[in-house]
C-alpha cells in the first residue's frame, strides 16, 4: 500500500482540532483576564458637594475712596456700606440652625499675589474676615482672579460645605470649573448687586441651584 500523503491522517486531524479550538480558549482567558475592560464597572460619581458663591461687599462709587484696615483711603478697599455688610455676614449662618444656609467648613476669598499696590486684592478678603472670626472657619486665599480651575478642584477636594467669596467677573468662570454651568437658572453672569447668595447642590453627580438673598442691610432686595 503506498504511504498516506504529508499532513493526512490521524496527525493532520489533530493539528485541525487544535487550531479550531485555540480561539475559544483565548476568549476564555480573556473574559477571565481581571486587567482586561470588561472587568472594570462603571466610574464611580463624584462626591456629594455643596458650593456657596457670594460676591465680595460693596465697593466705593466712581469718585469715592474706600479704607484700608489702618483707616487710610483706598480704592480696592471696601466703601462703608461694604463693611456693614461684612460685619452682618454671619447672621446668614446662625449657630443653632434655622436657616436655609448651612455652616462653611472652610471659606475662600480672592487673593493671589500682591498686585500694582504691592499687596493682594483686598475687598473679598475684607467681606469674610468678620465672618471667619466669628464662625472661627478657616480662611484660604491662595487664588487669585484667573484662577477659578484651581479654585474648583481645591474647593471640591475638601470639607463640606464651602464658601466663596469672589469678584464678580470670575464667577462664572469658576462656576463652568465646577461643572455646573449648564444647570437650569444659572445667569449668564453675576447681576450688579451684593445682596445674594448662590447656592450649587451636587447630589449623585448632579447639580442643582439655588439663588437666595441676604437681607442683611437696608435696601437689600
Amino acid at each position: 500500500m503506498p504511504d498516506a500523503p504529508a499532513g493526512s491522517g490521524p496527525r493532520r486531524r489533530t493539528l485541525l482540532a487544535a487550531a479550531a479550538l485555540a480561539p475559544l480558549a483565548l476568549t476564555g482567558c480573556s473574559a477571565q483576564d481581571p486587567s482586561g475592560s470588561a472587568a472594570h464597572g462603571p466610574e464611580p460619581a463624584p462626591k456629594d458637594a455643596l458650593v456657596m458663591v457670594i460676591r465680595h461687599a460693596e465697593k466705593p462709587y466712581a469718585g469715592d475712596l474706600g479704607e484700608d484696615e489702618d483707616g487710610n483711603e483706598d480704592p480696592g478697599s471696601l466703601a462703608g456700606r461694604g463693611r456693614r455688610r461684612a460685619e452682618e455676614l454671619h447672621r446668614l449662618f446662625p449657630p443653632a440652625g434655622g436657616s436655609s444656609l448651612p455652616r462653611p467648613a472652610v471659606v475662600f476669598a480672592a487673593g493671589g499675589p500682591a498686585g500694582a499696590g504691592g499687596r493682594p486684592p483686598a475687598r473679598c478678603r475684607q467681606t469674610v474676615e468678620p465672618l471667619i472670626a466669628a464662625l472661627r472657619t478657616p480662611l484660604r486665599s491662595e487664588f487669585g482672579v484667573g484662577a477659578e480651575e484651581a479654585l474648583a478642584r481645591a474647593a471640591l477636594a475638601g470639607p463640606m460645605p464651602v464658601l466663596v467669596c469672589w469678584e464678580h467677573t470670575g464667577i462664572p468662570r469658576l462656576i463652568h470649573a465646577l461643572g455646573a454651568h449648564r444647570v437650569l437658572g444659572v445667569p449668564a453672569a453675576w447681576p450688579d448687586r451684593h445682596d445674594l447668595v448662590w447656592m450649587f447642590t451636587r447630589q449623585q453627580g448632579k447639580w442643582t441651584f439655588r439663588e437666595l438673598a441676604q437681607h442683611l442691610l437696608p435696601g437689600d432686595a
